[in-house]
């Protein structure tokens, strides 16, 4: 495939489309996927994008053991939790959808911006920002992450940048009103547990994770050039009691300290998967909902009335 995914024969034949057919045009067809404050992955338009992504050789789970880290001790932490039960084990991580990566960038970053990426994870985030012909900018603590990220952009012939270090220290890398657009998947709290540095997110305490939290977006925040947007893909976990942290209001009060204010919230609705099997026995023993959705945090800094003037009017279809 070429280095540059979708041209004009690749996106007819996404929607099984011909050259010589006249279609009447959908919202799909313009835009991706509908502008709905609804991301439906389950979706024919979605996974046929997302197996075409797929195609390309991006791997991000490769540098990721680090998040079983400890995990016989992770896993009799959440049994005590009552998160886990009898000898369940965490079989694997979290791997970023890239159609979510096309579709924010697409939408809300100009054309051949700069991406910054405050907690890095795998390399999809910042293959599919260069393939698309953006620039990106990543930091993560993980050096083996970092490395394994670098390795499979070079094998796709890209150069994202990757830094190993904490977001905290961003100054170190980023000016100023530099960056054309946040974008990032912050870790859950504890959900996954990274490693045993006493500085990774998923290894703190309930406060020192809100602290630490708020001061890298804090700092991100004016690396972000005005009239500009900012994304971050979170979703909430229960305490040890089962209530929810309430990660999403986190988020939007550390982008409001941050001069960004939110401007579109999106549900990402999850494929259903095991959830079905998973649903009967937590919703029998204490009520509780099986989640089959993350929230998309789109924030704005600058005034709103330059978004037509930042942003070209959009109609993807060929």
């Amino acid at each position: 495939m070429n280095d540059r995914i979708f041209d004009k024969h690749e996106q007819l034949n996404i929607f099984g489309l011909t050259k010589n057919e006249e279609i009447e045009s959908t919202l799909s067809d313009r835009f991706l996927i509908p502008p709905f404050s609804i991301f439906d992955t389950r979706q024919g338009y979605w996974q046929d994008r997302k197996k075409l992504w797929g195609g390309l050789g991006i791997r991000s789970e490769i540098g990721r053991e680090a998040t079983t880290f400890n995990m016989k001790d992770w896993a009799d932490k959440k049994r005590d939790e009552g998160k886990l039960s009898g000898n369940t084990m965490p079989s694997d991580t979290s791997i970023f959808d890239p159609v979510i990566c096309e579709v924010c960038y697409k939408w809300f970053c100009p054309d051949g911006g700069m991406i910054f990426d405050p907690f890095a994870g795998g390399s999809v985030r910042g293959i599919i920002a260069e393939k698309l012909g953006f620039k990106y900018v990543g930091i993560d603590l993980s050096e083996k992450q970092i490395e394994a990220n670098r390795l499979n952009a070079n094998e796709l012939k890209v150069s994202p940048t990757w830094y190993s270090d904490d977001s905290v220290n961003v100054d170190k890398y980023l000016e100023n009103e530099s960056i054309d657009l946040i974008f990032s998947c912050p870790p859950y709290f504890d959900l996954e547990v990274y490693s045993d540095k006493p500085n990774d997110l998923s290894n703190m305490d309930f406060d020192a994770f809100k602290q630490t939290y708020i001061e890298i977006i804090k700092r991100a925040c004016p690396k972000l050039k005005n009239d500009r947007f900012a994304i971050f893909v979170v979703g909430d976990i229960r305490d040890k009691n089962g209530y929810y942290r309430n990660l999403v209001d986190l988020t939007k009060c550390a982008f409001y300290k941050g001069e960004c204010k939110v401007w579109n919230e999106i549900i990402l609705l999850n494929q259903l998967t095991s959830a079905g099997m998973r649903s009967a026995a937590p919703f029998n023993a204490n009520r509780k909902l099986t989640k089959v959705h993350q929230n998309i945090l789109v924030f704005y800094k600058g005034d709103p009335k330059n978004i037509r003037n930042n942003f070209k009017e959009l109609d993807l279809e060929y």
